[in-house]
């Protein structure tokens, strides 16, 4: 029998038991129970789950205790976490009478962002194992995803709810119920075609900073500083403008890869991919 490496597990062991909290929790929760509070602890509780997914690879390469076993468990974990929990999010937000045709909507934009998640990361697995052979496809990787990341559409998808929710956006929106659930739903359904999509989602890993350490220092800690006062005081929006700031930016660049046409070399990691023929 194979070495199964314990840290990097219970680390993911960790992110999954934050989304089953969530999910376990709203479960029990009456039907529109999706208070600003609610939204907000699961929220965090996912920031915390998106946390564990990020530690978990990064732990597992520092310490080379990458296996096949916490490969496939942190994508299981990553389909609850992520492609589930939102949905249980967005269902028990809505106060919506059972049997009339928006619940119908809502039901079916829940399941269709629990099944592109789902098939999100399948296709990241396949993709995984094809590039293991393949240095072209090893590199390209680790400059861009292909389709939404399944931990930014969930908090995309939960920072939504939260700022409809919250004071804030429901002073600046002031939508009806029915408004904020066809809004609702509808987010969470072109969540879910950007996930399955072949748009170019930029990765952490390509950015390169040129400048001096102390300079570099200087902007990681006045950004930490920024982040930790906005998630104290005005978390909704911070959560929506990080979120959203992600998705609005791959989105620009793969526009601007469109507009400049595929013999220009301008942002050539973002054309999206062709389709593959079965």
């Amino acid at each position: 029998m194979r070495k199964v490496n314990v840290i990097p597990n219970m680390i993911t062991a960790f992110g999954l038991a934050c989304g089953l909290f969530v999910i376990f929790k709203l479960i029990i929760a009456e039907p529109g129970a999706g208070t600003h509070q609610v939204i907000q602890a699961s929220a965090l509780l996912l920031l915390l789950a998106a946390f564990a997914d990020l530690l978990d690879g990064a732990v597992a390469r520092a310490i080379r205790a990458e296996s096949e076993f916490g490969f496939m468990f942190d994508s299981l974990a990553d389909a609850i976490s992520f492609g589930v929990a939102p949905s249980v999010v967005l269902l028990k937000n809505l106060s919506l009478q059972q049997g009339t045709g928006l619940s119908l909507f809502a039901v079916i934009g829940a399941m269709l962002f629990s099944l592109c998640g789902v098939l999100r990361l399948v296709r990241f697995n396949v993709r995984a194992n094809e590039a293991k052979g393949n240095a072209d496809l090893a590199a390209a990787q680790k400059k861009h995803f292909t389709g939404l990341p399944i931990p930014s559409a969930a908090m995309a998808a939960v920072s939504a709810n939260l700022l409809l929710a919250s004071p804030f956006g429901e002073k600046l929106f002031n939508f009806s119920d029915e408004a904020k659930a066809i809004v609702l739903i509808s987010i969470m359904i072109v969540l879910g075609y950007f996930m399955v999509s072949r748009w170019k989602f930029p990765s952490m890993k390509m950015l390169h900073f040129r400048v001096p350490s102390f300079q570099l220092v200087f902007f990681t800690v006045f950004v930490a500083l920024f982040l930790l006062y906005g998630i104290l005081y005005f978390f909704p929006i911070v959560l929506a403008i990080v979120a959203w700031g992600y998705i609005v930016l791959a989105w620009v660049l793969s526009v601007i890869r469109l507009i400049a046409g595929k013999k220009s070399k301008t942002l050539q990691d973002f054309e999206p991919d062709e389709e593959e023929e079965n």
